[in-house]
């Protein structure tokens, strides 16, 4: 009894840790091995460098421009977590563009919304943000997804741990 009583500490670490990653929704698109790992503001240096490389990139929908036979939907990117969630407690890693085929509506790509995409970079295009040139990757997707607030707070544990001294009002 007394050994499993000092074991106690070197099991429960462990087991809440697999607790706690058991509790988060599997990522929604599967990895592509080789896929490329680096954000669209370094892509945006050297976009010949990632040619043709696959991603997975997340962010905030700034807007959507729909053309005859293709929409882009312009994005504000931020790192993923492990469910390929946009982590918004993270400074914005660049821009880019999000060539959609066919026709997008705009209203179900509100400006503000969340959205992960999967896809193959094909290029760069110079444009503007405000009045300051910038270079947008571009992204042929192969598949999107909006991000609801529901889904974005599923699987997030409610555990925090902290030092100090709390009031509360119940």
């Amino acid at each position: 009894m007394r050994i499993a009583i000092r074991c106690l500490p070197y099991l429960l670490g462990p087991l809440l840790t697999l607790a706690l990653v058991a509790c988060a929704p599997a990522p929604i698109y599967k990895n592509v091995p080789n896929a490329i790992n680096a954000p669209p503001s370094l892509v945006a240096q050297s976009p010949e460098r990632y040619a043709a490389g696959d991603v997975i990139w997340g962010g905030r929908i700034v807007q959507v421009t729909t053309f005859a036979n293709h929409s882009e939907v312009e994005l504000l990117a931020y790192p993923l977590d492990s469910s390929q969630r946009p982590q918004l407690n993270d400074i914005g890693s660049g821009r880019f563009i999000a060539v959609m085929p066919g026709y997008v509506e705009p209203l179900d790509y509100p400006a503000g919304a969340l959205m992960t995409i999967q896809g193959k970079l094909n290029g760069s295009r110079a444009g503007l943000i405000g009045e300051a040139s910038y270079v947008f990757p571009l992204v042929n997707v192969a598949q999107s997804h909006i991000w609801t607030p529901k889904e974005m707070s599923e699987g997030r544990n409610n555990v925090q741990f902290g030092v100090g001294v709390g009031v509360g009002i119940h």
